[in-house]
């Protein structure tokens, strides 16, 4: 089989498992006209047929071209879906004086507040949609887009999200536009880490996967600038890549020495 039939069928078992070891059968997934989102909801998809539910939630930041790719997601897959808007809740809150980073936070809050609860609603598993390019570099917020109760796709660099994306069908308007988190108007995923994804992930690679070396990397000819950026954000992020660390006071502190899998049964 092709590489990416195997990763799909091999993360559509995993979907599968991992939803019925909770003793749910359902699962949440926030919609957005990106390329991350649309390869989740189409394994889900797989996995869970209309037990799946995708939830669009725009605000009046949100461009309209991202709603217009995540309806044709929708229609040519099939996918059931409802849309809920942030944006009451955004002014609500009150935006006046807010940077463009501060708003866009509150806003991957803001829409994961709102897929929980809707998460609860259904009786369902919300499924997480960050790539392992942004899970490495720390671009995600914090209980934000960083939130779900399983990620099929944080495994898989965005390059591999991608071509994984290209085998499964995910529509051209999708795959050929830049990414983007669609946070505020004319973000760009690439344009505001500084470097495109085939060269962090070629770095993230080397680094994460094959253990090179900084002095190795910048022998073979990456630049440096490059090279001390990716690791500076690898350790600097860590903090979004753990939960909560608990100050240790008893013999089994959860976390640290009280940890079982998560499958778990008595």
């Amino acid at each position: 089989m092709d590489k990416y039939a195997l990763i799909s069928e091999y993360l559509t078992r995993f979907l599968e498992e991992e939803v019925r070891k909770t003793g749910l059968s359902k699962t949440v997934v926030g919609l957005s006209g990106g390329i991350d989102s649309a390869v989740v909801a189409v394994l889900a998809h797989r996995a869970f047929g209309d037990d799946l539910l995708c939830v669009k939630m725009p605000s009046h930041h949100s461009s309209q071209s991202s709603l217009d790719d995540a309806d044709e997601l929708c229609r040519v897959f099939g996918l059931r879906s409802e849309t809920r808007s942030i944006e009451p809740m955004l002014r609500a809150y009150g935006e006046e004086g807010m940077s463009a980073l501060r708003i866009g936070n509150l806003s991957a809050r803001l829409r994961m507040v709102t897929l929980f609860d809707i998460s609860a609603r259904e009786g369902a598993l919300v499924l997480g949609t960050s790539n392992k390019s942004e899970l490495m570099l720390g671009y995600g917020t914090l209980y934000g887009d960083l939130a779900s109760a399983l990620n099929p796709i944080g495994d898989l660099y965005k390059t591999e999200v991608f071509e994984l994306a290209r085998h499964l069908g995910i529509p051209g308007s999708i795959l050929s536009k830049p990414p983007s988190a669609d946070l505020w108007a004319g973000q760009s995923d690439e344009a505001e880490i500084g470097y495109p994804y085939s060269d962090l992930d070629r770095v993230l690679k080397r680094y994460v996967e094959e253990r090179h070396t900084r002095e190795e990397m910048i022998r073979d000819g990456e630049k440096p600038d490059l090279v001390d950026m990716i690791i500076g954000k690898i350790y600097k992020n860590q903090f979004k890549r753990r939960m909560p660390v608990i100050a240790k006071l008893t013999s089994r502190t959860v976390n640290i020495d009280f940890n079982y899998p998560r499958d778990i049964t008595l």
